[in-house]
């Protein structure tokens, strides 16, 4: 292999650290914490599924790493390995790599989707997997699925190195055969029915007349057709299209019957109609029915479970608008979340300061609940740090939205051994206050950065949602003449930018917007704290944009592996452009190390204006739907230069020298006891623990096998080759 494995692979020192929620969950009544028990088993069973929406070969490592690790102890396994020269090292990797693909479910990193690969010789992983008592006692099925992927599971030749479509990337979102041209052919397609892609996948085949046709596949228990929701088959621009359902039947049906179990301990009549609403939509595969079951969670004001489920983000979509499966399941943080009431109910008063002016602003405000929340469970490929739902342009817009923080989430994660490229005086500043400048980080970024800002839409044949003719772009003061057409969405129009330039228009908001002293004021910070807190908010999302972000930059294929990293990269990248040298990066040790310096002095005029004139355009171009000068100007900052004064591509060997790895979190279980009581369990913080919550969580064979059934159906789209 040419790359440097090591991009590739988890060390064996990777960090493991639990998910702390023991104190919340302690503090719930006997029916609350059976709601939040169901609610977990459903988020967890619907979690599988991310392994079939990863890779082709995910569903097959963890279905070989379950049948193994559920048919003996670690203690057994290494004993048995040991006494054929499996080294501690080696059986060490190997448990390595089977945490990093129950972490991230599959084997492509939730955070930056590069390929992981094992850190062993395939001989020795394919020793430890043939001394096993799985193999042993069942050498032919374990054997036939180790000879199909172990190939694959150690290729990083050509798209194999990361998520993507056609030759740029592996995805299982579209067969291996679609390009970006099938993609943009698709979404024309249900541009055109008014339909949108959360809950679906895209195969293509050939047809005897050499015509092609595409099969919209949606998410459903239900696998027969319906012609309210289906699509027997239709020609469009000389291909056939047609709408199927019955995708990852087996699994939803489990994620029914948990939600089913949970209704009877739902706390008021708004959770039960929300919970019968995400059942209906997992049955059928109608999109509408999340859609409406949403309207109801917005509804559900303070919960003291919160929850929600279903395809959510659109990040490792290529083509960026099919949602990963995700469930969580939280218990809310009272002291924290008074907080960020206190930024609701103020929050009227801070969006006129936001730089783009009232036409571009939403007509009004729908106060969102927002809490801070002890996370139990989160399935998916990764945890985040807040979110802002639902991701329905429609609702959000018009009928509102929830922000969560996740207050268990951010203290583990902001946990950092070494903080390089900064001076001694700013490393103290940091450790000191990176916690707190963070909360507020997230409150701005998820509260008045998503949940602010209008699309300009056409809404019928003379119908606006804004003053047309007469609203002017304050880019250009010329008045505006471009907007949403009926049925674009914003996903639709901004594709795979769409994602990456959100989340920098958020993380924009929450720089510009932690300068006001009244808000820091709620958080509890004032006078020269507050100052430190502004300071380090600036100081921290400059550096890991300059630290961290371009670990998630594929320099092959010129392309960003990760959403939020690019974004910080470009809001570096706007600063560092910025007058009287306000932020610098220099090459403190020639070819060895780097010192980012931000000057203090200037964050509340040059940095305030900076971000400001960005954020206007990353809006108006939102606003307006202008994908071409979004575009221009998001892949101009984007770039990562070989040469210059800012030789960024050469930079990245040396931050990628000082790369950490990404923590893990091991997450509690609950079981339902005799006596219909809830009991948590906790976990070690090692590779043995973290495996050990995994087996108990899926304790059956069967949970391997219906992974297998699935591989099996989409096998003839994927194949398992590579080269």
């Amino acid at each position: 292999m040419s790359d440097d494995t090591s991009l590739f692979t988890l060390p064996n020192n990777q960090p493991v650290i639990v998910l702390e929620c023991e104190t919340a969950f302690n503090a719930l009544t006997t029916n609350e914490k059976l709601y939040a028990h169901y609610l977990s088993q459903a988020a967890w069973n619907g979690g599988l599924i991310v392994f079939v929406q990863t890779s082709s070969e995910s569903p097959l490592i963890f279905a070989l790493l379950h049948k193994i690790f559920i048919s003996e102890t670690i203690d057994e396994l290494k004993k048995s390995a040991f006494d054929v020269g499996v080294s501690e090292n080696d059986f060490t990797a190997f448990l390595v790599y089977t945490c990093g693909i129950l972490a991230n479910a599959g084997n492509y990193k939730s955070f930056g989707d590069s390929k992981i690969i094992p850190n062993l010789p395939k001989d020795k992983f394919e020793t430890i997997v043939k001394v096993s008592k799985a193999y042993k006692s069942n050498s032919k099925e374990v054997g036939d699925i180790w000879n199909k992927i172990h190939d694959v599971m150690y290729s990083i030749n050509g798209k194999f190195k990361s998520l993507g479509l056609g030759d740029k990337g592996v995805t299982t979102y579209f067969s291996a055969n679609c390009t970006q041209k099938d993609a943009d052919l698709v979404n024309k397609f249900m541009q055109e029915k008014g339909l949108e892609l959360f809950n679906s996948r895209c195969f293509k085949t050939v047809n005897k007349d050499n015509m092609y046709q595409y099969e919209i596949r949606l998410a459903s228990v239900k696998t027969d057709s319906d012609p309210n929701i289906t699509l027997s088959e239709e020609v469009f621009e000389n291909a056939k299209f047609k709408i199927t359902r019955g995708d990852y039947s087996k699994l939803l049906t489990s994620v029914v019957d948990s939600l089913t179990n949970a209704i009877n301990y739902a706390a008021n009549e708004t959770e039960k109609k929300m919970l019968n609403k995400y059942i209906d939509h997992f049955n059928t595969g109608l999109l509408q029915d999340h859609k409406d079951g949403s309207r109801f969670w917005i509804k559900d004001k303070g919960p003291v479970i919160e929850t929600y489920i279903g395809f959510i983000e659109t990040y490792r979509d290529p083509a960026g608008q099919r949602g990963e499966f995700e469930g969580f399941v939280a218990m809310v943080n009272k002291e924290m979340s008074k907080k960020f009431a206190t930024l609701v109910s103020n929050a009227e008063k801070y969006i006129p300061k936001l730089p783009w002016g009232q036409e571009f602003e939403k007509d009004t405000f729908l106060r969102p609940d927002f809490t801070s929340l002890d996370v139990l469970t989160f399935s998916g490929s990764g945890i985040p740090a807040g979110i802002n739902i639902p991701n329905y342009d429609e609702i959000r817009e018009s009928e509102g939205f929830k922000n969560v923080s996740l207050g268990n989430v951010i203290p583990a994660n902001m946990k950092v051994d070494v903080l390089p490229f900064l001076s001694e005086e700013d490393q103290k500043l940091m450790n000191t206050y990176r916690v707190s400048s963070f909360e507020v980080q997230v409150g701005l970024h998820e509260l008045l950065g998503h949940g602010t800002g209008k699309l300009l839409r056409q809404l019928g044949p003379d119908s606006y949602n804004f003053n047309k003719g007469q609203t002017k772009d304050p880019l250009t003061g010329e008045v505006v003449n471009k907007f949403f057409l009926p049925g674009e969405t914003y996903d639709s129009k901004f594709g795979s930018m769409g994602s990456s330039y959100e989340e920098c228009r958020a993380e924009a908001v929450g720089l510009y917007l932690s300068l006001e002293k009244d808000i820091l004021k709620i958080f509890g910070h004032e006078d020269s704290k507050a100052d430190d807190i502004i300071y380090v908010n600036w100081l921290s999302l400059l550096w890991t944009g300059c630290a961290k972000a371009l670990e998630f930059y594929e320099p092959s294929s010129k392309k960003w592996l990760q959403a939020h990293s690019q974004a910080r990269y470009v809001l570096l990248r706007v600063c560092m452009e910025a007058e009287d040298n306000f932020v610098n990066v220099i090459e403190s040790e020639p070819g060895k190390n780097l010192l980012l310096t931000v000057d203090r002095s200037k964050i509340l005029t040059v940095g305030k204006k900076t971000i400001g004139d960005f954020l206007t355009k990353l809006q108006i171009y939102k606003s307006t739907g202008n994908i071409e000068a979004a575009k221009k100007m998001y892949d101009r900052y984007s770039e990562v230069p070989e040469t210059g004064s800012q030789p960024w591509a050469q930079w990245r060997n040396i931050i990628l020298a000082y790369k950490e790895p990404r923590k893990i979190f091991i997450q509690a279980n609950t079981f339902v006891n005799g006596d219909n009581e809830v009991q948590l369990k906790n976990y070690e913080p090692n590779f043995a623990g973290f495996i050990q919550s995994w087996m108990e969580r899926f304790p059956s064979v069967n949970i391997s096998e219906t992974l297998i059934e699935l591989w099996e159906k989409d096998k003839q789209y994927f194949p398992l080759d590579n080269n």
